[in-house]
């Protein structure tokens, strides 16, 4: 071996020196090296694990809103719906309150042109009855009794309007 370049004395001391190194090395510091190694994939895998977890909760929380997300258009549909209906329900009843007011109104107008219609009546058949005295003087020259005639004029009047009316 000599021959190689290789001294076996130093050789050996080599070797030794070499395992005396790696034996202190192995309790020195790679059951440390190995336990942060260890730690290390620990925290990796918790990591990875709460990444996992977290992605599982962020589904589930978007899943949920969407959920109330459409809950709440259902809502908000409905509450519209009812609003609608509401709406219409108001429209008809101002109609309704519209449609009375004029029928009242229509009412009482008809009852107002009754009695002037009425007291129109009534004055034309004064002047009439005045007109019918007033000629009945000229005809007979000569005074009548006005309360004697009026009653006839006025009775006569009354038995011409009940026979217009049947």
């Amino acid at each position: 071996m000599a021959e190689l370049g290789f001294h076996l004395p130093s050789l050996i001391v080599y070797l030794v020196n070499f395992g005396i190194l790696f034996a202190a090395l192995y309790f020195i510091g790679y059951k440390r090296i190995l336990a942060i190694l260890d730690q290390r994939s620990d925290r990796i895998r918790e990591s990875l694990e709460e990444s996992d977890k977290v992605r599982s909760e962020a589904t589930q929380a978007r899943q949920d809103l969407e959920a109330q997300l459409g809950e709440s258009r259902k809502a908000g549909q409905q509450v519209l719906e009812e609003a609608r209906q509401a709406a219409e329900r108001y429209r008809e009843e101002e109609q309704e309150k519209a449609r009375a007011e004029a029928e009242e109104f229509l009412r009482r107008a008809r009852a107002q042109i009754e009695q002037e219609r009425n007291q129109a009546i009534e004055k034309v058949r004064e002047q009439f009855a005045e007109l019918a005295i007033s000629a009945a003087e000229r005809v007979i020259d000569r005074s009548l009794d006005r309360d004697a005639h009026r009653d006839l004029i006025e009775k006569a009047l009354s038995d011409s309007a009940e026979a217009q009316r049947n």
